[in-house]
């Protein structure tokens, strides 16, 4: 059985584009400068799992939450969530928002619980994958952290 994977920050701009497209995960508005709150395991050039947090104040949205297929079931997405819940409170973050299509059953085990879309605090409403870049019919998903 593989280790658990240490958890880097900041992957490159190229590596996480190839990581979420490979996974159908939306990339329209990922930046560098997005990529200062992104977590990855894996190499460098080739991570094996990503995560990314937005921040605003003390609530955060997370971001592309995506484990290569043959890393799954190993814990890595655990891991990468955990690691993404630590940072976001050490800023100050009291709650994660997220958007997901297809792994509401994952979140949930995770504290997450799904919230009425029209209770977003405005700064999540605001942002590119809240108002557009994800389906209406995504589960919108939010956990406090203690």
């Amino acid at each position: 059985m593989d280790a658990r994977p240490e958890i880097n920050s900041r992957p490159t701009l190229q590596a996480a584009l190839r990581l979420l497209s490979d996974a159908g995960l939306p990339t329209e508005d990922l930046t560098s400068a997005h990529l200062e709150q992104f977590f990855f395991s894996g190499s460098t050039s080739q991570p094996t799992g990503l995560v990314g947090l937005q921040v605003f104040g003390d609530v955060a949205l997370l971001r592309s939450l995506v484990v290569l297929e043959s890393r799954r079931g190993l814990g890595d997405g655990g891991r990468l969530l955990e690691h993404a819940e630590q940072q976001a409170r050490s800023t100050g973050v009291r709650v994660i928002y997220l958007l997901t299509a297809t792994a509401e059953p994952f979140f949930a085990r995770r504290g997450y619980a799904r919230t009425p879309r029209d209770a977003a605090p405005a700064a999540i409403r605001s942002s590119r994958e809240f108002a557009g870049i994800c389906p209406a019919s995504a589960a919108f998903m939010a956990k406090q952290l203690a």
